[in-house]
């Protein structure tokens, strides 16, 4: 539900300013427009790059602690806590940058170490005395073990020092470059050991630093509040660039927002403070902020409709009306009562260990669950099984209740689940076409919502007067009269009130809602037809996950079949994990995103959602 709202005009003179804004700010109800758009200011720059800061060395801090809480010991040199906010965050860049360089040094160390280590331990002082007395430098080479020459050992001193994975490593001795067919080496100048002693220092200066970094994690609650007391700074800032002057600089005006709740106590207090103000309803061209309120249920798809946008203050909260499609979608298309299962016992451990948005995500991962194990059953599959085709005795007086060509049988000739997908798909529809009707009633009047209600009645009365006799019902003349009634007046509330506003031109008024009529019945013709026929995805990825666990139950039991019981079992696990995996998995993925294309095209484009909302965001410490 969308919170009605009340705006509010300041006009507060520059000795009074201060505080008023003080005191606007303790009473944290009110959303400040902000009338200077595309400014700033020095100290609001400032308090954006100060929360930029505080934010990324919160992201690092939260990086080391997930990599390496849980396997480094407290850190004494930095167990006590630090100072202030600036010492903090002094620190964690310190050992951010020192963390980068050890780094470095430990990749330096490793490269020099794989390329010494093949040639051992030796000195470099002997190399350099072995060049002084015979006058001949000392060449480092490698090449393919067959391509090796002994050749070279006459002409050049040649001798081979090492051989690994097919390439020989070897020396030459030569005044000059020897003319050799072999990769030279270029050789670091220190030893071996001196490269490991380097690497050993540098992970134990890294493990210190690791250590140090999440010392500093354990007492980050310096940098949550300084992050909360700059954001305040931040919306102090931005309040103060919401003003105009007027009266040569005099007075400032401002304009802001409250929930009509706090409207009353809110103009107490201002009455209290000689604040002169103004209180009006919205009007229509406002850019009103949004505050959605819903129930303990409605609210958990509150993210989902996040994901798409918040509604605007002149559309309905499509929440309650979207959120048990929803739920219903994700259990038909995930369509297995088993995964539905899995996903259920997540959510509960989710909801009964986490906390705050983890806890919510937990409680929606529950319903979901729990509308995924009906569905699933209802269809008659549990991870993989098709239930209806089972000999088990105690599914015996249930089997006839399934929706399969096994159970219910084809209806129309089609598969049942088609069929009800379809059915859902025109419900949603129709209740889209209902809420677009009481959206035009409540921004326009019950006149611009005539062509719209007039399409819903003849759906429906075609579809009662046609659709029933075909499952069998007989109408009685006195119904199909009234239904044919009810028709014949909504083709006349179509072609005559589809656009009332041309009215104020009578002579075109007529012919205009004529026209405009016709262009509503095709498109509704072919918009109808497509949006019903994009609800067969509930049924396709339903039966596709089925038929993919199915595929793989029967894979786990043909490889299998031929080994002994004391074998066999291993191997069937594995298969049956790793098929029922990659089926959840991607079944997963679909029941996301496929419900979610239905709620944000059919159902929003019928319902005629505009979204784009700000969100109601009150000045507050």
């Amino acid at each position: 539900m969308i919170e009605k709202m009340k705006k509010l005009t300041f006009l507060v003179t520059n000795q009074e300013y201060d505080a008023f804004i003080a005191g606007l700010r303790e009473q944290g109800v009110v959303h400040i427009q902000q009338l200077q758009q595309g400014t700033t200011s020095p100290a609001l720059q400032q308090a954006i790059d100060q929360a930029q800061r505080i934010q990324q060395n919160l992201t690092y801090l939260d990086f080391a602690w997930s990599s390496w809480g849980k396997t480094v010991d407290s850190h004494p040199e930095v167990a006590h806590k630090p100072e202030n906010l600036e010492d903090a965050l002094l620190r964690i860049e310190s050992l951010k940058e020192k963390e980068v360089a050890t780094c470095h040094e430990i990749d330096d160390a490793a490269k020099n170490i794989s390329r010494m280590e093949l040639w051992g331990e030796f000195d470099w002082a002997q190399v350099k005395r072995i060049e002084e007395e015979t006058g001949l430098k000392v060449w480092f080479y490698t090449c393919v073990s067959k391509a090796y020459n002994p050749a070279w050992e006459e002409t050049y001193f040649t001798v081979p020092v090492n051989e690994y994975q097919k390439r020989l490593y070897f020396l030459a001795f030569s005044s000059d470059e020897p003319d050799i067919a072999a990769e030279r080496l270029e050789m670091p100048d220190g030893t071996l050991s001196t490269y490991q002693q380097q690497l050993s220092d540098a992970e134990k200066s890294l493990a210190e630093c690791h250590a140090a970094l999440c010392d500093l994690y354990r007492q980050k609650n310096l940098l949550d509040e300084g992050m909360k007391q700059v954001q305040s700074e931040i919306q102090l800032h931005r309040v103060e660039l919401s003003d105009e002057s007027i009266a040569d600089g005099a007075v400032r005006l401002m304009v802001g927002w409250t929930l009509d709740a706090k409207a009353e106590s809110l103009a107490q207090w201002l009455d209290s403070q000689g604040i002169y103000y103004e209180m009006e309803d919205p009007a229509y061209e406002d850019d009103v902020p949004v505050k959605i309120t819903n129930n303990s249920f409605s609210s958990l798809f509150e993210p989902i409709l996040r994901m798409y946008s918040l509604p605007n203050y002149h559309d309905i909260d499509p929440t309650y009306f979207f959120a048990p499609f929803f739920m219903l979608f994700f259990g038909l298309c995930l369509g297995d009562g088993g995964y539905g299962l899995l996903v259920l016992i997540a959510g509960l451990i989710m909801a009964k260990k986490g906390s705050g948005d983890m806890k919510s995500y937990g409680k929606l991962a529950m319903w979901l669950g729990g509308m995924t194990v009906i569905c699933g059953l209802a269809t008659g599959t549990f991870f993989g099984i098709d239930l209806s085709q089972q000999d088990w005795a105690f599914l015996a007086p249930v089997k006839k209740y399934f929706i399969s060509d096994n159970g219910i049988g084809p209806i129309f000739g089609y598969t049942p689940m088609m069929v009800i997908s379809v059915c859902i798909g025109l419900i949603q529809v129709l209740l889209g076409m209902i809420l677009k009707a009481c959206k035009a009633i409540k921004n326009y009047g019950f006149a611009y919502a005539v062509s719209t209600l007039s399409w819903v009645v003849a759906i429906i009365s075609l579809i009662v007067l046609y659709g029933l006799p075909a499952c069998g019902v007989e109408l009685s003349s006195a119904v199909q009269y009234v239904l044919y009634a009810l028709i014949v007046v909504s083709v006349l509330g179509i072609f005559l009130y589809n656009n009332p506003s041309s009215y104020r031109r009578p002579a075109l008024g007529l012919l205009s809602n004529i026209g405009g009529g016709v262009w509503s019945t095709y498109s509704m013709a072919t918009g109808l037809l497509g949006d019903l026929l994009s609800y067969i995805r509930l049924f396709a990825l339903g039966l596709t996950g089925g038929v993919l666990g199915s595929v793989f139950n029967s894979l786990a039991l043909d490889l299998t079949s031929s080994m002994s019981w004391y074998v066999r079992w291993l191997p069937f696990i594995l298969i049956l994990l790793a098929g029922h995996g990659i089926t959840f998995a991607l079944s997963m993925i679909s029941a996301f995103v496929h419900p979610m294309r239905l709620t944000f095209v059919e159902f929003f484009k019928n319902a005629d959602f505009s979204g784009g909302g700000s969100e109601y965001t009150p000045f507050k410490k």
